[in-house]
């Protein structure tokens, strides 16, 4: 091994080669001009013509190392041999011509007129042909010592296509050997000296080996196009990649991941709902409030609103020890301008003496509890957890919230919580439940919860997943045609949550009018139009990107509802949000539940939890046409 690295040049030091490149320029400055009078005096023996000096060899000689020196000749890359390179030889050749006449006519040296000049030429044509046969040389040293190439075909014989063979060609790794094009008219010919083919000829030369992989250069196909191409030549016995243009990569765009970002706000099929109220402000100002999951999507937002409320102190509670890291990096620096301080502790909703140990230490006013799990499938598949998080821990919070006689504690909850038909909506309908009985049990803690659509952008939701769906050039995959789902944006679930802490009186619900719920298939449409792509259908079959219809998963829903008894409504002060005052369990059905599900728990039980849920729980578990889509 160790002699085939002594003989490849690839692994040669670069000052090795470049001393062997100005050896063989130096010599060739003799050698040429040796030649030139051989052509001039028309014989193959000058040296026997007697006024041909030595003298005038030698100070030719000399006077040709500091010019090449000077012009750099032997930095210009084997690889890298183009018109700039050949012109530098040119420019070399003619300061030799030059010095050659001066060094005749000052030293009174005989020289025919014309030997300077066919010297010149010489030269030129010379290191030109000796740098073409070091690069031969290179190659085929590479491939004696095992290091050969990867033979190559480029699918585009454009601009691109060129641009990348040149680059290629001075590559270690990989040979252009053909090029591929859809425009018959350039089959066949040769384009930077490689022969262009028609793609019916790839599956021939990728069998014979001829090829042992595929370029796609062809930076104006759009995404459904390049993945339609890519597509149908991935059934060649080859490797097929796409590659991006110079002009691209130096733009710094890519041609899969060059999406415009899209605003959840662009999404709503309807005017952002003004939630900037000065009540708001008013109710947490100068408070202690904590916020539970604050590292969250939805928990993070409320900690930036409520830096703009001037609370006395926001305590971040929150069991990732990355989220908690990131936002309380995020809070500070706002916070600092304010005057507000910022508390961090790093535990979970079912710790009861952490919970407890929090709100003793900080004196905390006002409890916001974000902390949930949220994702349907996952909790569908972890229903302990599930249960776990979401019940208990809501149980324990709102207990400890009571018994310390906190203010306010405001439950952030989902449309899914109504008549559930999965594992995650119904936990979140029995934190809800929770929520209702430490109400009727607490004197002086106003409880309150919020109940949401689908949140825009927030981790989980389809915006997000989408979103990477295009970026990779499709399919979008969507569960049903018919799904549809209530929307609305991060800052306004946020503001909703902090609104709800100020007009709530005691056992509320609140819940924002977010207008119509919106197909998902139309949801993902405009994200497809949002990012300047078309959609891929029968009626567009040159489309970008394709949407694909995969089936409802457990426990998913055509529709959601936002409450249980729309007879219940209250208008609040605020025309867009209403309030709710929905029946839950009598304190010992609420008492009862919460006994099983800590036995069910206790034995790792998931059926019990089940029917505990199907118990408890209206909606769970029933078989409907929008369960089953």
């Amino acid at each position: 091994m160790q002699a085939s690295k002594l003989v490849d040049p690839a692994t040669w030091p670069r000052s090795v080669k470049k001393a062997i490149v100005f050896a063989v320029d130096v010599t060739l400055v003799p050698l040429s001009l040796f030649i030139a009078y051989a052509l001039r005096l028309n014989t193959i023996e000058p040296h026997t013509y007697g006024q041909v000096s030595l003298l005038y060899f030698a100070l030719v000689s000399a006077a040709g190392v500091p010019i090449i020196r000077l012009l750099r000749l032997n930095r210009l890359k084997l690889h890298a041999f183009d018109m700039h390179a050949i012109g530098r030889i040119a420019l070399s050749s003619a300061a030799l011509i030059l010095a050659a006449v001066l060094i005749s006519y000052v030293a009174d040296l005989w020289a025919p007129r014309s030997v300077p000049f066919i010297f010149g030429v010489v030269f030129f044509t010379m290191a030109v042909f000796a740098r073409l046969v070091g690069l031969l040389l290179f190659d085929l040293m590479h491939r004696l010592t095992g290091r050969s190439r990867t033979p190559v075909a480029i699918y585009g014989a454009g601009a691109a296509g060129l641009q990348l063979a040149t680059a290629l060609r001075q590559s270690r790794e990989m040979r252009p050997v053909a090029f591929v094009d859809d425009n018959p008219a350039l089959h066949g010919i040769i384009v930077g000296g490689t022969r262009v083919f028609s793609p019916d000829k790839l599956e021939e030369l990728a069998a014979s080996g001829r090829i042992e992989r595929v370029l796609i250069a062809i930076p104006s196909l759009t995404a459904g196009q390049r993945e339609t191409l890519k597509r149908r030549l991935d059934t060649l016995p080859c490797l097929v990649q796409t590659i991006p243009s110079y002009i691209d990569l130096i733009a710094g765009r890519n041609w899969v991941d060059d999406l415009k970002a899209i605003s959840p706000d662009q999404l709503l099929d309807r005017a952002n709902v003004d939630l900037d109220i000065p009540e708001v402000a008013k109710a947490y100002a100068g408070r202690c409030v904590m916020v539970t999951g604050a590292g969250g999507s939805i928990g993070s937002e409320l900690c930036r609103q409520l830096v703009d409320c001037d609370p006395r102190r926001i305590v971040l509670f929150e069991r990732s020890e990355l989220a908690l890291y990131e936002i309380e990096r995020t809070l500070l620096p706002l916070a600092k301008e304010k005057g507000i301080e910022i508390a961090t502790c790093l535990g979970s909703v079912i710790d009861r003496p952490t919970v407890d140990a929090v709100i003793e230490r900080d004196d905390v006013d006002i409890i916001v509890h974000a902390a949930a799990y949220k994702h349907v499938p996952l909790i569908e598949g972890n229903e302990l957890e599930g249960v776990r998080n979401n019940v208990i821990g809501t149980r324990i919070v709102a207990e400890a919230a009571r018994l310390a006689g906190i203010e306010r504690f405001i439950l952030v909850s989902t449309d899914k919580a109504v008549r559930p038909t999965n594992v995650m909506g119904a936990t979140k309908r029995l934190a809800e439940i929770v929520a209702h009985d430490a109400q009727r049990n607490s004197s002086g803690t106003r409880f309150a919860m919020v109940r949401f659509g689908n949140v825009l952008g927030s981790s989980g939701s389809v915006v997000p997943l989408f979103h990477e769906q295009i970026r990779r050039g499709g399919p979008v995959t969507v569960t049903h045609p018919e799904v549809t789902r209530y929307f609305m944006t991060i800052p306004e679930a946020a503001r909703l949550v902090l609104l709800a802490g100020a007009y709530s009186e005691g056992d509320d619900l609140f819940v924002l009018d977010m207008g119509a719920p919106v197909k998902i298939v139309e949801l993902a449409r405009r994200m497809i139009k949002l990012a300047n792509m078309t959609v891929r259908d029968a009626d567009n079959p040159g489309g970008d990107i394709e949407i694909v219809f995969c089936g409802l998963r457990p426990g998913e829903k055509l529709y959601e509802e936002l409450l249980i008894d729309d007879d219940s409504l209250i208008q609040t002060p605020h025309e867009k949000i209403l309030r709710a005052c929905e029946a839950g369990l009598s304190e010992i059905e609420v008492a009862a539940m919460l006994k099983q599900v800590g036995e069910a728990l206790d034995k790792r039980d998931t059926h019990a939890v089940r029917k505990i849920l199907q118990r408890y729980v209206t909606g769970y578990g029933t078989v409907s046409s929008t369960a089953t889509g």
